[in-house]
């Protein structure tokens, strides 16, 4: 991977911690109702793609909601005329409609990036489901596209604005707990053989399918690693190819990241788990997804105590309608992106790494 000298690691966090307080100013409506965003969805094939358009069908003060396309000729079939009481439409009728804005793209993981680029080519803002492809030029080349065209591309990741998560990041940025030294994530699951025989497909196994998800809260946490370094094992090379047992080392100039990910475990859900120490203090969530999480303060804080403690925070209208409602908001030109694409880079080239192909 490219290293990032210190002064650029610096401006990169820096942003980082910006965006990062901007996650706690209020999301209240305005007294005037801005227009509605058109927008479309692409896609039924991915694992994520029926709970956001669920979850998009209710952000009804953000959004018009065009259509949804099917592309694969048997899933279309199977669904009929709607997808939960949408209409079905083609793709051509989709990106034709007048002042469509945006399109959500949730098909299946190899078909992402192609749908991809037809809409930016389409001159949409997009929200593209996880991961981003297998190869880091083909998704470079999206991104440039996009910034070339000034188009706001946001990815999936289920943790982005899940409020526990946006807590921490507000907890680092503000120094609460000092300088970040190390960071622990761990994100498994059991899968079916009929998933292992799917997954199979992709070389990057575990860490490509899920571990994406805590690769980017690390990045939102640290910046880009200087280096990464992958270990992968094959629990049943008998029965499929599945690289379902990983661990990926991140480097960084004065922390070290480790994330583990495996399609093996029993209960994996339940011992889901970020967990951030700095010099003054320790972020723990365990289950991911929780709204509880154990903080350590070195020092008493005028809202913490000092020791270990329980905080919960409140639940939030779901992950992808804030996501939806985030993106209304940049749109509009009402904040900036707390993302960007040079962070959407910066994570498919850890993820890449750590999967254990050549980026």
């Amino acid at each position: 991977m490219e290293k990032m000298n210190s002064l650029d690691r610096r401006t990169y966090l820096a942003a980082s911690a910006a965006a990062g307080l901007s996650l706690a100013v209020s999301t209240g409506q305005a007294a005037t109702q801005p227009p509605k965003i058109k927008i479309g969805q692409i896609g039924t094939g991915h694992a994520h793609a029926r709970g956001v358009f669920k979850q998009l069908k209710q952000v009804t003060d953000d959004y018009e909601l065009v259509g949804i396309v099917e592309n694969d000729p048997e899933r279309r079939r199977a669904l009929g005329d709607t997808y939960q009481e949408v209409k079905l439409i083609s793709e051509e009728q989709l990106l034709n409609t007048p002042g469509l804005q945006a399109v959500v793209v949730e098909t299946e993981v190899q078909d992402l990036l192609p749908t991809a680029n037809r809409c930016i080519d389409a001159g949409m803002h997009i929200h593209l489901d996880k991961p981003a492809g297998e190869n880091l030029q083909d998704f470079k080349a999206l991104l440039d596209k996009a910034r070339r065209g000034k188009r706001h591309l946001q990815m999936g990741y289920i943790y982005r604005y899940h409020p526990a998560f946006q807590w921490c990041y507000r907890a680092v940025a503000e120094g609460l707990l000092g300088d970040v030294f190390e960071l622990h994530a761990v994100m498994s699951k059991k899968v079916s053989d009929s998933a292992r025989t799917y997954l199979s497909r992709f070389a990057g196994g575990s860490m490509f399918e899920i571990g994406c998800h805590v690769i980017d809260a690390m990045v939102r946490v640290l910046g880009p690693p200087q280096n990464v370094t992958p270990f992968a094992r094959q629990t049943h090379p008998g029965k499929d190819p599945l690289v379902d047992n990983q661990l990926a080392v991140f480097d960084y100039p004065a922390a070290i990241a480790t994330i583990r990910s495996a399609l093996v475990e029993y209960e994996g859900f339940a011992r889901r788990q970020f967990t951030v120490c700095g010099e003054f203090g320790t972020f723990d969530l365990r289950p991911l997804g929780g709204r509880t999480f154990r903080l350590a303060l070195q020092r008493p804080h005028p809202d913490y105590r000092q020791g270990y403690q329980e905080i919960t925070v409140d639940e939030g209208p779901g992950g992808f309608i804030s996501a939806f409602r985030d993106m209304a908001a940049v749109l509009r030109g009402e904040k900036d992106d707390d993302y960007g694409l040079d962070h959407e880079l910066a994570v498919h080239t850890a993820l890449l790494t750590a999967s254990g192909y050549d980026a």
